[in-house]
């Protein structure tokens, strides 16, 4: 199977060469973008939990292509403190049920999904259809039937969608694709990677109920799944998996644990694990010549890494969501292809579905 990701850079490469918007899109990129002049694109939070409130907020203050207008909540009480707090006017402000009028205000251009993953594909095809660009959290959806169906809203609306891969964005992380793209160590031929943390959620909180995509595998395994794929840039041709539960009082619908295995062509393997019951946090890549790493990988600080060369990675300073999302928007204004376009988050979708397959069939190989 071909590689998703060194095909999106090589169309990226494509892009910049011709600088046409019908090469774009013939890759189902927008052909329509907001005009050059607007300095800073308007961003609308979809969900106001701890990640909105602590990271992609403040993140908004220090971006120099987007900032913060707008929000979409069900928690009316939490409205004052963000309007005081950002400067947003009552008409930026709306509901789950109203967000849909969104297509009448200016002032925003993107909408970003952060809600749990269950409710991903409904409000990304309601923010496409209102004519606004779309950055969805990862992982995209709960299938590839509902990532495909995001992937036709936002190319049937002419708007650009991305998914909110923030490691792809980190200098480190940039770094080691690079190494495995160019062969710096030689032919990647192993991975191993893992993240999870030892942790409970309450009652009522959506990483128990499987509807709403809880789990350790959805909630946490799509750092090391997604990290095989940019660490080999090749898809994989085939993966199993097993998932299980401890602590069944807490964990009795979804899983705390999982362990999968993806082939990749030329023999290459990955083998990943993920855990609500378990702290790991690292990339290891093994290749030819030698070897590097990221411990840990992906924190939303202190990413940092080595190689067998002794080449140090040491850790960025910058603010990584401010990164992600101003390079996102940059894309917008400048009609490129973005760092981790929805074909992305769809094959991980796909990984992650044929782990949950196999391990429904006692650890069968399934083909991907």
């Amino acid at each position: 199977m071909k590689s998703l990701i060194t095909h999106s850079i090589s169309r990226r490469n494509f892009l910049k060469t011709t600088g046409t918007v019908l090469a774009a899109s013939s890759i189902g990129f927008p052909s329509i973008i907001l005009p050059r002049r607007k300095e800073k694109l308007g961003v609308a939070l979809v969900g106001l939990g701890r990640y909105s409130q602590g990271r992609l907020a403040p993140g908004l203050q220090l971006t120099e292509h987007c900032e913060l207008k707008g929000i979409v909540t069900g928690s009316p009480h939490k409205i004052p403190e963000w309007q005081e707090q950002y400067g947003i006017p009552d008409r930026n402000v709306y509901n789950y049920q109203n967000m849909h009028e969104v297509a009448n205000n200016d002032d925003i251009d993107i909408i970003y999904i952060v809600l749990p993953t269950g409710l991903h594909a409904q409000y990304s095809i309601i923010g496409a259809e209102a004519g606004k660009h779309v950055w969805c959290e990862k992982p995209m959806a709960m299938d590839v039937a509902e990532c495909q169906a995001i992937i036709d809203a936002a190319n049937a609306n002419r708007v650009q969608l991305t998914i909110g891969y923030r490691m792809q964005h980190e200098p480190n992380t940039r770094e080691i694709i690079r190494y495995g793209r160019e062969q710096i160590y030689g032919a990647v031929t192993e991975v191993r990677t893992g993240a999870g943390y030892r942790g409970s959620h309450p009652t009522g909180n959506w990483r128990r109920n499987p509807d709403l995509g809880g789990g350790a595998l959805y909630d946490m395994g799509v750092y090391p799944v997604n990290a095989t794929r940019y660490a080999t840039s090749m898809e994989g041709i085939s993966v199993k998996g097993r998932q299980w539960s401890e602590r069944k009082d807490i964990y009795a619908f979804v899983d705390e644990f999982t362990e999968f295995e993806i082939q990749f062509p030329n023999g290459v393997m990955a083998y990943g694990e993920t855990a609500f019951g378990k702290s790991s946090n690292y990339l290891d890549i093994t290749a030819t010549d030698g070897w590097y790493r990221l411990r840990p990988f992906q924190s939303y600080t202190g990413v940092q890494g080595e190689t067998s060369s002794g080449t140090q990675l040491p850790p960025d300073t910058h603010h990584i969501q401010a990164r992600q999302m101003d390079m996102d928007a940059l894309a917008i204004k400048e009609n490129t292809l973005p760092v981790a376009p929805g074909e992305d988050g769809l094959e991980d979708i796909r990984i992650i579905n044929a782990i949950q397959e196999s391990s429904r069939k006692g650890g069968e190989w399934i083909e991907l």
